[in-house]
């Protein structure tokens, strides 16, 4: 399936995405995050918020695992970077 496709730069473009979704939440005050807060949790935060802000399509629930979530999240700030980004 295409949600499998490993995109080259995963894990570098899955913490940039958390840090441009998570630090929005903070800013618009919508979330607190506890230093004992998981990565996994906060991963799964961040992909429920953009869900919930209609920025990205959900997962289809038989779907929904920690990698394809982080996969989403990669996905999306893709899109979010300029043409060129050393990421992409």
């Amino acid at each position: 399936t295409a949600m499998s496709k490993k995109l080259k730069n995963e894990k570098e473009l899955l913490k940039l995405a958390l840090e441009m979704v998570l630090d929005d939440a903070v800013k618009r005050g919508v979330v607190e995050f506890d230093v004992t807060d998981s990565h996994d949790l906060k991963i799964q935060y961040a992909y429920r918020l953009l869900v919930h802000d209609k920025a990205i399509t959900p997962i289809p629930n038989e779907q929904i695992s920690l990698p394809n979530i982080k996969h989403r999240l990669a996905m999306w700030v893709t899109h979010k970077l300029p043409p060129g980004h050393k990421l992409l």
